[in-house]
């Protein structure tokens, strides 16, 4: 790493501090930090809000991180709705607009759609050309290495699409991303003491990614974390959109809870908090389920279990449940689920806001 992306790096995570602060702490020379800081203030990365009370003399120059000073966008594409983020720097999301409507490459207006609504986010952070460092698309679907192709997209059944074809009124730097990968590469940017880990995403399909030493691994063939077609049902169990019969994705996918209450998952965990009795039979099957899933998952990684996606923003209080469940399938007696099942940090978007992220990686080589 580049000094001036050390300096950066510091100076965002820690700032407002002052030169003598970055020498201190970086263990650089003092006409080292003071060249780079001029460069990044140059830059428009670092900025100088404050000062900083000295006791001995006069007060020092404070430096902060401009952390918009630059922005990405990412859109994700599902079965119902499209949903846009910006976000700045420091990998917060800035704003965030969902537009329910039907996924369909087929349709012009579709296209134009997405088009649109990267104009109207882009718009409402009021950030130029010159700030946008790109738009990150995720799909639900593999993608090729270099962001072009999708190359398995049985979710919505738009194997082939390419991004040309999705991007089309997008006249920004832009690529695809694999949805539940941006999802791992979102909680491990915001969580950087997060080491290894598997990111299980359960939305309207199943998921995961694998994060080994805070980067992600994808494979040989770009198919690290498919959990969802494990095959958790050997006999009697549903077809997955895959073809095959009893994959994991058949029995923990957000809508076997959802289908309730008519794709409200909100109201599903309403009526669960309320003593539903349906409800919480749905509830209890379902903990069973992930629970096999989430045994199988730290028998192979020995890692933190994430859990994500649309359950994931719920199942915070639901935790302790979990946890005893799984560790009744345990033969390491000792071994305390609670201590390696973790909620998701992003909450909501993760999969847009991790596509985003990308760029700002991208920019922070470029310091």
């Amino acid at each position: 790493m580049r000094k001036s992306q050390l300096i950066y790096q510091y100076v965002r995570r820690n700032g407002p501090v002052s030169k003598q602060d970055i020498v201190f702490g970086l263990k650089l020379s003092l006409p080292t930090v003071s060249n780079n800081l001029q460069y990044l203030m140059e830059l428009g990365v670092v900025e100088t809000p404050t000062k900083i009370e000295n006791t001995g003399g006069r007060n020092a120059v404070a430096y902060a991180g401009a952390s918009q000073a630059r922005i990405a966008i990412g859109i994700y594409l599902t079965k119902n709705h499209m949903t846009a983020v910006s976000v700045d720097l420091n990998g917060q999301v800035i704003v965030k607009e969902k537009v329910r409507t039907r996924f369909n490459l087929e349709d012009e207006e579709y296209l134009k759609k997405i088009g649109e609504l990267v104009e109207s986010v882009k718009r409402k952070t009021d950030v130029s050309d010159e700030q946008l460092l790109g738009v990150g698309i995720a799909v639900q679907s593999l993608v090729s290495e270099d962001g072009e192709d999708v190359t398995y997209g049985m979710t919505l059944n738009f194997t082939g699409a390419t991004r040309k074809r999705i991007a089309k009124y997008v006249p920004y730097r832009n690529r695809l991303f694999h949805d539940s990968e941006m999802s791992g590469h979102a909680e491990a940017w915001i969580d950087g003491t997060l080491k290894n880990a598997f990111y299980l995403s359960l939305n309207n399909s199943v998921g995961g990614s694998v994060i080994i030493d805070n980067k992600m691994y994808v494979g040989d063939t770009l198919k690290s974390g498919e959990i969802g077609h494990t095959l958790v049902v050997r006999e009697g169990g549903e077809q997955c959109y895959c073809g095959r019969y009893g994959c994991f994705d058949t029995v923990c996918r957000a809508t076997k809870l959802d289908e309730y209450t008519d794709g409200n998952l909100e109201e599903f965990f309403e009526l669960l908090g309320q003593g539903d009795k349906k409800a919480a039979e749905m509830w209890d099957t379902y903990l069973n389920e992930l629970a096999i899933g989430i045994h199988n998952i730290r028998m192979l990684f020995d890692s933190k279990v994430i859990i994500g996606g649309y359950i994931g923003a719920y199942i915070e209080e639901h935790l302790e449940e979990l946890a005893r469940r799984v560790d009744a399938r345990s033969p390491f007696t000792k071994e305390k689920a609670m201590d390696y099942i973790l909620p998701c940090k992003y909450k909501v978007e993760s999969a847009a806001a991790g596509a985003a992220l990308n760029y700002i990686d991208d920019f922070f080589e470029s310091i």
